[in-house]
Order: C-alpha cells, then sequence, then structure tokens
C-alpha cells in the first residue's frame, strides 16, 4: 500500500546542481543560475559513531555556507548514510538526523541510493565499505529494503526517493531484473524513484544492454527527480565519475526519457568538485541551461 506523504506530484522546481565545494564563487556570481541546489547532508557533519554521546558533529563552515545558499535556493537532501541494503537494523540515528535537517531545510524531497555502504565485520563492528554496493535483486531484499523505506517514510513527510544504482559485476541468478525490482518497491511502499539515467548509461556501457529499454521498463510515473552526469574510462570500464560534461547519449536519452515523465520536479546536474576546472564556467553554464532547455519539454508526450 502506498504512503501519501511519499506519493509522487508537488511543485516543479526545475534545473539544480548537486553541491560540492567548487560551487560558492560559481554561484555568488550566478545566483540564478539553477532553480534549486541538491546537498548530501552527510557532508555536512563529521559521525562519531552510535555509541557517541554527541554523535553528529556539524562543520560550521560548510554549515554557515549552506545556511546562506538556503535563503536564495530550495534545498533537496541526497543522502549516502541510509545504507538500505544492509541486512542489519536501520540506523535510527541516521534518520532522526536526517528528519531533524528536513525540518531545518524543508527538503520538498529527499533520496539515498538502492545499494548499501555498511559492512559489518567479525568483531561486531561495522565499517564502510566506501562505495554504493549494488544488492541482489530478489524477494528476500525487496522485503527488508521495503521495511527500512516504510521507516524512512514515517518519520520524515516528505516524499522519498530510491536510485538506481551503478554497478561493474554481475550478481548471477537474480530473481528479478533492476527494473521490475524499482517498480515492485515502489508498488510496495509508495516510495518514488531518482532515475539517474547517467548510472543506466554506464551500465548499459559496461554490461552490453539497451539503456532506453531499461528506461521503458520502469514506472516513469514513479520518478520525481532525473540525474544526469559525466564519467571516463578507468580500467577497461566506464566510471560513474562525474568527471565534467554530460556525454552526448545521456543527453539523448534524456530528451527522450522527460516528455514521458509526469511528475518531473527537477533534473540535476552532478559533476566532482575535482573537475571543476576542467569544466569551466561557462561549460557549466551551457550543462544548466541545456538541462532547462529538455526540462521544458516535460508533460509534451
Amino acid at each position: 500500500m502506498g504512503h501519501p506523504e511519499s506519493a509522487p506530484g508537488g511543485k516543479p522546481l526545475g534545473v539544480g546542481l548537486l553541491y560540492n565545494t567548487a560551487l560558492p564563487e560559481f554561484l555568488a556570481e550566478n545566483p540564478e543560475a539553477v532553480d534549486y541546489l541538491e546537498v548530501i547532508p552527510d557532508t555536512f557533519w563529521s559521525d562519531h559513531g552510535a555509541s557517541s554521546s554527541s554523535r553528529f558533529e556539524e562543520i560550521a563552515g560548510a554549515v554557515s555556507d549552506l545556511d546562506r545558499l538556503a535563503a536564495d535556493h530550495p534545498i533537496v537532501g541526497h543522502s549516502i548514510g541510509f545504507s538500505i541494503g544492509s541486512a542489519g537494523e536501520l540506523d535510527l540515528g541516521q534518520l532522526r538526523q536526517i528528519a531533524g535537517w528536513q525540518r531545518r531545510y524543508r527538503f520538498p524531497w529527499h533520496s539515498d541510493h538502492l545499494s548499501f555502504a555498511r559492512l559489518t565485520a567479525h568483531d561486531g563492528h561495522e565499517h564502510n565499505a566506501g562505495l554504493a554496493v549494488p544488492v541482489p535483486y530478489d524477494h528476500e531484499l525487496l522485503d527488508l529494503i521495503a521495511a527500512k523505506v516504510a521507516a524512512i517514510q514515517r518519520r520524515v513527510p516528505v516524499p522519498f526517493l530510491v536510485e538506481n544504482n551503478v554497478y561493474f559485476i554481475d550478481i548471477p541468478e537474480q530473481e528479478m531484473s533492476e527494473p521490475e525490482f524499482l517498480n515492485a518497491l515502489c508498488e510496495r511502499t509508495g516510495c518514488g524513484l531518482l532515475l539517474d539515467l547517467h548510472n543506466v548509461y554506464a551500465n548499459a556501457r559496461n554490461h552490453d544492454f539497451d539503456a532506453a529499454a531499461f528506461v521503458a521498463a520502469l514506472d516513469l510515473e514513479r520518478v520525481v527527480e532525473i540525474h544526469i552526469a559525466g564519467g571516463s574510462e578507468f580500467a577497461g570500464m566506464y566510471t560513474d565519475s562525474h568527471a565534467g560534461p554530460c556525454p552526448e547519449p545521456v543527453w539523448q536519452l534524456l530528451e527522450a526519457t522527460v516528455p514521458r515523465v509526469p511528475h518531473l520536479r527537477g533534473v540535476t546536474f552532478e559533476f566532482h568538485e575535482s573537475y571543476y576546472d576542467a569544466l569551466g564556467e561557462d561549460r557549466l553554464r551551457r550543462e544548466i541551461e541545456r538541462a532547462r532547455q529538455v526540462f521544458g519539454l516535460r508533460g509534451v508526450a
């Protein structure tokens, strides 16, 4: 059964950037370049662990910068800490922290990845894998993740989106395809989708499948936000490195997808701060403007 507070819909925001430390000067000089900013809340604090009496210590300078930006831009949350694919219980401390930040910055929606990052070692201590590890698409994992999504929805009263993952190794003998799993998760919980088209492109390129067919297999009525980005070759694989401009095939996929997404509220361009100098201010503005033109195609189909 879907949750009303998590259903797609609501006011479209437009085109945004995933915030990084290279952007303050660009945003100061181009305050109207983007319609919103997406932030990774976990990068604005130090996590001292669940056993700490003062677990989350905010990074004062970074939070002050965000407060200034929030005065002029809507802020959307994009977490990396829920680890909803982990076998253990949902981290309720993390959930309370995100709920507090949603109230503070009034996220119109928030998201995390269909993956896991937390691992429990033989000594019982949790460790972070340092990357979003893919999950097997089977019914047992669907039950586990659906329960965690429902817990997030109960605590944070705005739509929660799950992002499709990038992966480099196929897990054999899975019970569902990724689109089937995502559709089933949305149907069971009422959550939305953050459709990362660059992840789709990277996976299609590395595993030789049709990216357009993958998108067509999704329930596009559940898509609330779309990510686009650039990538790079590494060790014979194409990686989701957020390295500069968005590739032309991803633009083509975006142009084909946007008209078919009835509840689309935002398109977010991601790039890693280490590539800002190579990207450049003029090219960044062009990427944003092209995304804005494509965003205008929504509802055409």
